[in-house]
């Protein structure tokens, strides 16, 4: 362990404002896990997915907080990876950034063939195929050029996002109290009907977390983001800030007028819950405005993974753990060979899902399933460590800190652990604990030999 705190610059050229920031901690974290996924929450836990929210969304925000303190003292391009590095050793950082690289570069081809899909159907004479392509290209071209050109698409990506969850907020809320034409006030009848509120009992609660904490993956992209920005410590310290309470407010907001608004037995499997309700109310081509949402959700998530993927590849690279070729910086200050090597692999992840989508894909997909429960896992273990080092060394950098440390610290290790024992006796779950866990020990065993033999040499 490095028993000093880092105070070299980053070689990453600057370009990030406040703007970006904010709207990329907010936008990184809502995509089509909250508009589609949130119905298979919703089934197994009826009303109490609100409950669910409730606890992944404050398991998250912890994870957030923990992140925030450790970017605002040492603002770095790998982010949680240089962090476990210099708390746990190199194993550590090693481990988490290839993993996490591998989990975005796997989750991009997802984003990608889903808004492929949506497009296709706009448009059913351009082959599935072609439009990955233009999507892929697009995104490249975007991250190839000036980061500024990465924040405004995220910026606007995500502003979008914004004001569709806030426009269904305020026309829920208005529906709820029979304010909009031909409605009804509905009282709290749909949360205490068809089973009660807890219908499947705290069980199904549970179920509910393990159906919705990886929703909240993504938010962990603002603090590599913010080695980027023009004043890196004050720039991650608000966008942290605002981000958490936000994120947990329209989740959990969100959740709640869906399943007061209708009775959660209306919700059908496939169909998003946003439309189901958006439809119950009598918002005309409820179906169409929410693709188009969906579909600007999976871009935006394609355009932040390939910028995080490619920023976490290069800082590998910086502390030589990755090949030292991809260390190339353009005049403007953007990894090219980083972006260029996340995007290869992004285009065979492609490839194996339209392929070979059931098998190959789904192992691949199967691999990374739990692998953001190891990274948060690892983000808690360095905080614990690495607040110590600060407030020892430099306790002026302590300008964002984690409440309650270290107790609340052990206690979201605690909850982690938790959720990843539920994992193991929930049968749709438990293939991918096991298949993130292998490869989780894959990677660690790969980094204990190169440990080894650079002691040896």
């Amino acid at each position: 362990m490095h028993d000093q705190l880092p105070s070299e610059p980053e070689p990453l050229g600057g370009g990030l404002k406040q703007r970006h920031l904010t709207m990329l901690g907010l936008g990184g974290v809502i995509g089509a896990g909250l508009f589609v996924g949130s119905g298979a929450g919703i089934a197994v836990a009826g009303p109490g997915i609100v409950v669910s929210y409730l606890i992944a969304g404050t398991l998250a925000m912890c994870v957030m907080r923990m992140l925030g303190e450790m970017s605002a003292a040492m603002p770095a391009s790998g982010s949680f990876s240089v962090h476990a590095e210099r708390a746990l050793g190199r194993w550590a950082g090693f481990s988490v950034g290839w993993l996490y690289w591998f989990l975005l570069v796997v989750v991009l081809a997802v984003e990608a063939t889903g808004a492929a899909q949506i497009a296709n159907g706009w448009a059913p004479g351009v082959p599935q195929w072609a439009w990955v392509l233009v999507f892929m290209m697009v995104f490249t071209g975007a991250n190839l050029a000036a980061v500024k050109n990465f924040g405004e698409f995220e910026f606007w990506f995500a502003a979008l996002k914004v004001f569709a969850i806030v426009a269904f907020l305020i026309l829920g809320t208005l529906a709820v109290f029979g304010l909009l034409p031909d409605t009804d006030p509905v009282g709290l009848t749909n949360l205490t009907g068809q089973g009660g509120f807890l219908p499947h009992g705290w069980q199904g609660v549970i179920s509910g977390v393990l159906a919705v904490v990886f929703a909240f993956g993504g938010l962990e992209v603002v603090t590599i983001a913010a080695a980027e920005s023009d004043d890196p410590v004050r720039a991650v310290s608000r966008a942290v800030r605002s981000a958490v309470f936000r994120i947990l407010f329209f989740y959990v907001g969100s959740m709640l007028v869906i399943v007061t608004v209708l009775p959660w037995t209306a919700q059908k499997a496939g169909i998003s819950p946003y439309v189901t309700v958006l439809d119950a109310i009598g918002v005309p081509s409820a179906g169409q405005i929410m693709n188009i949402v969906v579909f600007v959700a999976l871009l935006s998530a394609l355009n932040a993974n390939l910028y995080g993927s490619s920023r976490m590849v290069f800082s590998l690279a910086e502390r030589g753990e990755a090949p030292p070729a991809l260390l190339k910086v353009s005049g403007g200050g953007v990894p090219r060979r980083a972006v260029l090597a996340s995007v290869a692999f992004g285009f065979v992840s492609v490839l194996l899902n339209l392929e070979w989508p059931e098998s190959v894909f789904l192992y691949m997909l199967n691999s990374v399933g739990a692998v953001l429960l190891f990274v948060w896992a690892l983000i808690a273990a360095s905080q614990l460590r690495l607040r110590r080092l600060v407030e020892r060394e430099a306790p002026e950098r302590l300008v964002l800190r984690m409440w309650g440390f270290p107790w609340l610290t052990w206690v979201t290790l605690a909850a982690m652990a938790a959720v990843i024992g539920l994992m193991l006796t929930d049968d749709t779950a438990r293939p991918q604990l096991l298949w993130s866990t292998g490869a989780t020990a894959l990677v660690v065993a790969v980094s204990g030999v190169r440990e080894l033999r650079a002691r040896r040499a």
